[in-house]
């Protein structure tokens, strides 16, 4: 029962245990088992994952589809929907060998089988969840809305019998479906009307009219009843069950057989009458059994409509509500965003204790120019944290030549709407104007002195939006969005152009090319790469476009090529020495760096090199700690390389600089903090 150990995240998604999702964005959950635990999931209806992933499952309403996934023979089974709440022990000594200590599985949830299908192999669902692995084996159990519909499509194509069904725990009864039956409710209505009126009275007296009257005031009390138990159904079997029972309903109205009391009081007057009268009689029985049927079916398919009209009325208002709730679900995620960067900003506050107060009657230029947004008393107070080496320095002087700009990212809690300015020198990070959303996985160029920022995303929703922020007025604007909604692409600007390259969203990986062209307002679509490469890196080097590494969806790269935009085409260049996805890629000195990333197994702290004259690459001086997912920049012939991830769980907080001849050096782990899937870029 339960995931196994968590491994290093191969894929554009949040590094925990989770993929975050919404409750509103929440589709499907999988749970696991083993062949040592399934049949104890399946008898008992209850499945559970440790602790760590009640985030998600405590989510878990009533009817959401859930599967269960064998860990043993990596199979999955299904289709099951939650019966309960997710909530934490439910049994709290479930899955245990002895039935007394505590379960380790404690976010549970009570199922049940809503359809009975043949098991899918690991290589039948994957293509599907594939956006959910985070190694060659651990996926995600969260899934969004189109990965549950696509699962239940496939399930459904693959029903079993009773006798195939693979959902019946060894030696217990089988679960049945519970599904609301039309003609068992019929059939008691019915099997009750004929037993009363075959009961008569016991002297034989009673009229016919009287008779006909209780008769269809009982039958019509049946039928109210069994429309209020369809009418309580309709929420779990939809609309057209009601229209079934109704049908059917008016159907037994319209031919039901005539009331036995009524044959026996024509039995008893045949007795007494001659053949000619009895003649007459029967004829008169048929006319009149003729008319009780027409008036009691009238009134009774009028009710019947009556009580249609009225039930569609309410599922309207209703369904009005949820319109009306899920906006304000959607309102509240957006206000719960904002106030998680607000609570990252105090954080930041209180941990940078050595913080130290700029004059307000500092000012500072950009190229000449007054800018408004270094000045602080144009900033909150709670906007704004540093650190320096030296608390004693008063006059910080940021030089524009030696700012880098930080964007977006996530810290192992929250995923961050932010932009800083961080200045090596003074070793100090200053927050500015957030974007318009939180953003990670997205790249950064820069253009006519702005910064663009395009695509990414967050916990697995991919953007096609596009911002630019110029520091001049502190303000973002939005510009044209991508053709397609990306995330681990990557970019940058060659001839005042900016190229977007490569990628992925949901289960496709992209190789094309995307440039913005602000004389058009558009971006337009280039020359493909001869490779798909999701979580690449690209560079600019005298006018030409460079991408290296990614995952191409088998594995990961240690391919480059080469985009000469005179040429128009993309030309491949000697590969690299190491695969690499998610590394950083940057321009020294006429040479290209390629720093860390993942080779498939564990992160990297290797560098390489390649020169454009000699066409080939070389291995460069590592660095000190691992990584991938960071984000890197060049300021003043030196390489400054931030956060990312060390391992599959561990985000680095430590700041690295290189220079040609000295090899890497630690600055001070406390300026930037935890901090990875984020881009960064020198102003």
């Amino acid at each position: 029962m339960g995931a196994g150990k968590k491994e290093l995240v191969t894929s554009n998604h949040d590094w925990s245990s989770t993929r975050n999702l919404g409750k509103s964005h929440l589709g499907g959950v999988i749970f696991g088992t083993k062949n040592t635990t399934i049949n104890e999931c399946l008898s008992k209806q209850l499945f559970g994952l440790p602790n760590q992933h009640f985030v998600y499952v405590e989510k878990i309403g009533p009817g959401l589809p859930l599967f269960l996934f064998n860990y043993t023979d990596r199979k999955l089974h299904g289709i099951f929907e939650a019966a309960s709440h997710g909530q934490k022990n439910i049994d709290p000594y479930s899955w245990t060998s002895d039935g007394l200590q505590r379960t380790p599985y404690p976010a549970q949830v009570q199922v049940r089988i809503r359809s009975q299908c043949q098991p899918l192999t690991e290589n039948q669902f994957k293509p599907i969840i594939v956006d959910n692995y985070y190694t060659q084996n651990h996926f995600w159990f969260e899934l969004d809305h189109s990965q549950t519909n696509k699962l239940l499509s496939l399930f459904s194509s693959r029903p079993v019998s009773d006798s195939q069904s693979t959902l019946t725990p060894h030696g217990s009864t089988k679960w049945s479906i519970c599904l609301p039956s039309v003609s068992k409710s019929d059939e008691k209505v019915e099997k009750e009307l004929v037993q009363s009126n075959r009961k008569g009275t016991s002297n034989g007296v009673k009229s016919s009219a009287n008779k006909e009257k209780d008769i269809c005031k009982s039958f019509n009390g049946k039928i109210d009843q069994s429309l209020d138990d369809s009418l309580c159904m309709v929420g779990k079997d939809e609309k057209e069950l009601v229209y079934t029972k109704l049908k059917e309903l008016a159907l037994n109205c319209k031919f039901m057989a005539p009331p036995a009391a009524s044959h026996e009081h024509n039995n008893a007057l045949k007795n007494e009458m001659t053949n000619d009268s009895s003649k007459e009689v029967a004829i008169h029985d048929e006319k009149k059994e003729d008319a009780l049927a027409k008036s009691s079916e009238g009134p009774m398919i009028a009710k019947l409509i009556e009580k249609v009209e009225d039930l569609m009325a309410f599922k309207t208002e209703q369904n009005h509500k949820i319109g009306c709730l899920e906006m304000k679900i959607v309102s509240l995620e957006q206000n719960l965003a904002e106030a998680e960067n607000e609570i990252r900003n105090l954080k930041c506050h209180c941990i940078m204790l050595e913080s130290m107060v700029v004059p307000p009657e500092e000012s500072h230029t950009i190229n000449g120019r007054k800018s408004p947004e270094f000045q602080l008393d144009n900033l909150p107070s709670t906007s704004e944290f540093h650190m320096d080496s030296s608390p004693e320095r008063s006059d910080i002087h940021l030089d524009s030549d030696e700012l880098i700009l930080l964007v977006g990212g996530y810290d192992g809690t929250s995923w961050f709407s932010s932009l800083d300015s961080y200045s090596p020198s003074q070793n100090r990070t200053k927050s500015l104007k957030p974007m318009n959303a939180a953003r990670c996985y997205a790249p950064v160029s820069i253009l006519d002195g702005e910064l663009y920022v395009f695509g990414g995303g967050t916990g697995g929703v991919w953007y096609d939006t596009v911002e630019s922020y110029d520091p001049l007025v502190n303000q973002w604007t939005t510009r044209p969005p991508l053709n397609t909604r990306k995330g681990s692409l990557a970019g940058a600007t060659v001839n005042d152009k900016i190229y977007a390259v490569g990628g992925g969203s949901d289960n496709e990986l992209y190789s094309a090319v995307e440039m913005l062209d602000l004389d058009v307002g558009a971006w337009i679509p280039s020359r493909s790469m001869h490779e798909k490469r999701f979580s690449l890196a690209a560079a600019e080097l005298n006018g030409a476009l460079y991408a290296v590494g990614g995952y191409d969806g088998k594995s990961y790269s240690k391919s480059a090529e080469r985009f000469d935009p005179r040429e128009h085409s993309w030309t491949r260049i000697k590969s690299m020495n190491t695969m690499r996805g998610c590394p950083c890629l940057v321009p020294l000195n006429e040479k290209l760096y390629v720093l860390g990333g993942f080779d498939g197994n564990s992160m990297l702290a290797t560098v390489e090199i390649y020169d454009p004259r000699q066409g080939s690459w070389v291995i460069g001086e590592p660095m000190n700690y691992p990584r991938g997912f960071s984000a890197a920049a060049v300021v003043k012939e030196s390489i400054y390389i931030f956060g990312g991830l060390k391992t599959g769980e561990e985000i680095n907080d430590t700041v690295e600089c290189y220079k040609e001849g000295q090899g890497w050096e630690i600055t001070d782990t406390k300026a930037v903090g935890q901090r990875c899937f984020f881009s960064a870029i020198a102003l």
